[in-house]
Order: C-alpha cells, then sequence, then structure tokens
C-alpha cells in the first residue's frame, strides 16, 4: 500500500508541475507510473476484468437457480369452445387467470442434464358467473437430458478454468510488457537528450576553438582552409543542437503519452551508470516460462476448443434424442386450501427422437472440417511451442551476453571521451591536427551513442525476459502477482 501511494503520489506530482518546470525520472519511476496510469495498463486491467466476469459466470451454470415467475392473464372475448360431445359453440368468455411457479434447478455437468424441483399455484374466475376454482402443484420432480447431444456443460468444465488461468497469467504479462514498452521509450528520449548533450557540448567547444583560431589565424599561424574548417564545425554543431531539440520534444510528447500524463510538463530521464550482472540458466528460464507464460495455456484452450468443436459437429450430424420426465403432486378446489387437500399422484413423461435420413453429406462435412481443424490447431499449437521455447532460449542468449557488451561501451566511452580532451589540448597547444580533432570527436559521439543503445538493449531484454518466464532471475522470485480490483 505504502508503493502504491508513492508511485501515486509521484504520478500527481507530475501532473500538477508547470510546463517551464522539470521533472527527473529514473527508469523504475516511470515503469511505475506506466504500470500504474499507462493506457495499455488500463486496457490490460480492463481485458482480466471480462475475463473474471466470463469465469463467474461460467462457474454459476454449475449452482443450483432459483426461480419465480408468474404471467397473470384476462380474456374478455368471444372465442370458440368445443364441447364434450364434439361440437364447437361460440361462448362469451371473461376469465382472470393468475399463476406463480417456484423453480430449482440444478444442472448435472457429467450428463449434460438438468434436475429441478417446483411448486405451482393457478387461479382461474369466472367473472360471468363469479366462479372461483385453483388447481396446485404442491412439488413435482423433473429431469430433462439430451440423450446423445452436445455436452457443453462438460466441455466448458475443462475450457474455463484453462482460459481464466490464461487470462491471470496475461494480466502479468502485459504489465511486464508494459515495463519493455516503458524502456523503449524511456531511453528513446535518453538517447535524444543524450544527442541533445553531445551536440550542445560539441557547439560550446567548436565555439571556444573558432575563437581561440581567430587569434591564431590573424598572427598567421594556421591556414585560411583549417580556419574555414573550424567555422564549418561550429555551423554543423549549431544545426545539430536545434535538430537534436526537436527529437527532445517529440521523444518527450511520446513517453509523457504513454505514461498517461496529459499536461505539458517536461521530463529529464535519468540513466543508471550499472546495470545488474547475473546470468540466467536456459533450464529455469524454459521451466519458468513453462509454469507462468500464458502462450502454452493459451495453445492448450485452442487444443480443447476444437475438440469441443469436434464433439458438437458428431452430435448435430447423428441421432438425437431429447429426454424429460417428472413426477409430482396435483390437486384441484373451489377453495385454496381445498386445492391442498389429497393431492394426486401425476407423471409425465416424454422422448424426442430426431435422426437425419438425408442431408446430403451437411452433416459428414461439419465432421470432417472439424477433425481437419483438430489437426490444423495442434500442429500450430506444436509449432507454436517450438518458437516460444526457441524465443525464451534466444533471449536468455543475448541476455547473458548484454551485460559485457554494457561493460565494454561503458569503458569505450570513457576511453573516448578522454582522448578527445587529449586530441582537443594537443590540437590548442598546435601539437595535433583539424582532422585529428574532427576524428576524436567523431570517436566520442560515436561512444556515448553505442553506451545508450547498450543499455536500452539490456532493459529490453530484461523486461522481455520478466515477462515470457513471470520471474524475477535477479532476486530469485516469482513476480509478485498483483490482479486489479473487481
Amino acid at each position: 500500500m505504502k508503493k502504491v501511494f508513492l508511485i501515486t503520489a509521484l504520478f500527481f506530482a507530475v501532473q500538477a508541475s508547470a510546463q517551464e518546470e522539470t521533472i527527473s525520472l529514473t527508469l523504475r519511476q516511470a515503469i511505475e507510473i506506466a504500470q500504474k496510469h499507462s493506457p495499455e495498463a488500463e486496457a490490460a486491467r480492463h481485458t482480466y476484468r471480462s475475463a473474471y466476469w466470463s469465469y463467474r459466470f461460467y462457474k454459476a451454470n454449475y449452482l443450483p437457480s432459483v426461480t419465480l415467475t408468474s404471467s397473470p392473464s384476462f380474456n374478455k372475448q368471444i372465442s370458440k369452445v368445443t364441447q364434450p360431445d364434439g361440437t364447437n359453440l361460440f361462448i362469451k368468455q371473461n376469465q382472470l387467470a393468475v399463476d406463480l411457479d417456484l423453480k430449482i434447478n440444478q444442472n448435472v455437468w457429467f450428463t449434460g442434464g438438468s434436475l429441478f424441483v417446483r411448486s405451482n399455484v393457478q387461479r382461474m374466475d369466472e367473472l360471468e358467473n363469479d366462479v372461483t376454482a385453483y388447481n396446485t402443484q404442491p412439488v413435482v420432480i423433473g429431469y430433462e437430458q439430451s440423450l446423445f447431444g452436445y455436452n457443453s456443460l462438460k466441455w466448458d468444465r475443462r475450457i474455463e478454468p484453462v482460459r481464466f488461468r490464461e487470462a491471470r497469467k496475461a494480466y502479468n504479462e502485459a504489465l511486464e510488457l508494459v515495463a519493455s514498452q516503458t524502456s523503449n521509450y524511456f531511453f528513446n528520449l535518453a538517447t535524444a537528450q543524450t544527442n541533445l548533450d553531445i551536440a550542445s557540448s560539441n557547439y560550446a567547444s567548436a565555439d571556444t576553438l573558432y575563437r581561440y583560431a581567430e587569434g591564431r589565424y590573424n598572427i598567421g599561424t594556421i591556414t585560411e582552409n583549417e580556419m574555414l574548417q573550424l567555422e564549418i564545425n561550429k555551423l554543423t554543431e549549431e544545426t545539430n543542437m536545434m535538430n537534436a531539440r526537436i527529437e527532445v520534444e517529440d521523444q518527450m510528447q511520446m513517453l509523457r503519452s504513454f505514461l498517461g500524463i496529459n499536461r505539458e510538463v517536461e521530463l529529464r530521464v535519468i540513466t543508471e551508470e550499472e546495470v545488474p550482472t547475473f546470468d540466467i540458466p536456459l533450464g529455469d528460464a524454459l521451466k519458468m516460462a513453462y509454469e507462468n507464460s500464458p502462450e502454452p495455456d493459451t495453445f492448450e484452450r485452442m487444443k480443447l476448443q476444437s475438440r469441443s468443436n469436434l464433439a458438437s459437429a458428431k452430435a448435430n450430424a447423428g441421432l438425437k434424442a431429447d429426454l424429460y420426465v417428472q413426477f409430482g403432486l396435483s390437486q384441484t378446489g373451489d377453495k385454496f386450501a381445498d386445492s391442498y387437500r389429497n393431492p394426486m399422484n401425476q407423471q409425465y413423461a416424454s422422448i424426442g427422437i430426431s435422426l437425419p435420413i438425408l442431408d446430403w453429406g451437411r452433416g459428414k462435412g461439419r465432421i470432417r472440417v472439424a477433425k481437419s481443424q483438430v489437426d490444423l490447431i495442434d500442429t500450430q499449437a506444436e509449432q507454436g511451442m517450438r518458437d516460444f521455447e526457441q524465443n525464451v532460449a534466444r533471449m536468455v542468449r543475448q541476455f547473458n551476453l548484454q551485460s559485457q557488451y554494457v561493460e565494454v561501451a561503458a569503458k569505450t566511452d570513457r576511453t573516448a571521451d578522454r582522448r578527445y580532451e587529449v586530441a582537443k589540448r594537443l590540437y590548442i597547444l598546435g601539437k595535433s591536427t583539424i582532422l585529428d580533432l574532427n576524428a576524436a570527436i567523431t570517436e566520442k559521439d560515436a561512444a556515448r551513442r553505442s553506451y545508450i543503445s547498450a543499455l536500452k538493449s539490456y532493459w529490453s531484454l530484461y523486461y522481455g525476459l520478466r515477462s515470457m518466464t513471470g520471474y524475477d532471475f535477479e532476486h530469485n522470485q516469482k513476480i509478485e502477482e498483483i490482479l486489479p480490483e473487481i
């Protein structure tokens, strides 16, 4: 709760800041804001809530339901009524009918049938003759069943838990993917800010060298060609600085939008100079990926659904029979109490049979299509799991090398910076040429950009692996499951 409060406080502090104020963000702070307030995180929460209520709907199908129904009617008209001797007469009717039915129903998942208990009372008033009659059914027990039909309850019992488990894992994966996307936007802005810092520094240095060279040119110690080259360097860095400012504004706007920050505040990202150094065993990564990634559940669900469709096609193509039986008590009377005295037994049973004789191969065709879909889904699932394993293995290999790349890039950056300072001093002392200085500047800028790029790749792989495995290998623990409020 304390962590959530701090994240929310940081978010609203950013929202309330004035445009001219600069807000500094580390990568972890940006990720915390994104996972709490970004549109992508909100979409993930809505998707999970939808899956949750679908699962609750599925569970409710296996619980008893209680229904109270009533359909009162009033009939005042002349109707054709069949008499006891078989003749028909037109008789004026003036009737008021009221009924009340209470039914308790329980689905039986392993048969696909439905068991029910009901109680019913009806009252009929003949308004013309001032006659009242009651008909009651105190207790009726019944069962209805499709004998050879498709049992959706049985298949849902196999599919829906897998679907909900997939949704839970998908939500946690989505939050880690938000972290991975945040790191990309974060380092895109870091790259733009680095380019602006480089261009500003280079411009200041080029301006200083140009002013210094003017004095040397006036006394004839450097050539006009070298003087013009220094002026070109200054103008080039000025152009680079303007372009870098535009790129910073673009990347800043993209990061603000992704984080869900609606105000025009200025963001400055702070990159960490060091990254965690640890190796991930491939076997452990694959094990965690199978346990925590939604992809294995996705393929399992697809296979179950294809077999469910095949079972439905087979059931609809052959013999169909519907069984209905009920047993209970019933009585009538002129008074309500009389309708409950000495009730009589009542039994009712029916069976409906349907057998297609000639359907021109439609049923057989549906079965063939469903079988083909089963084979197709099995092939896709097998290939998908192979690709899944290969993706995990590829990312593990890349991540285990990336920390070394970051270390080498950091050393290169520091070395190139020192070389530039040396080259700059040598040029001021007149002991090197402008070509050597330009080469040192180019190497310095390239090394800095390579270092930022190495950091971006590291964190992208880091959070990508977290999303695929649902595991924090840095601290050797499963990523905490924080589901949204329902």
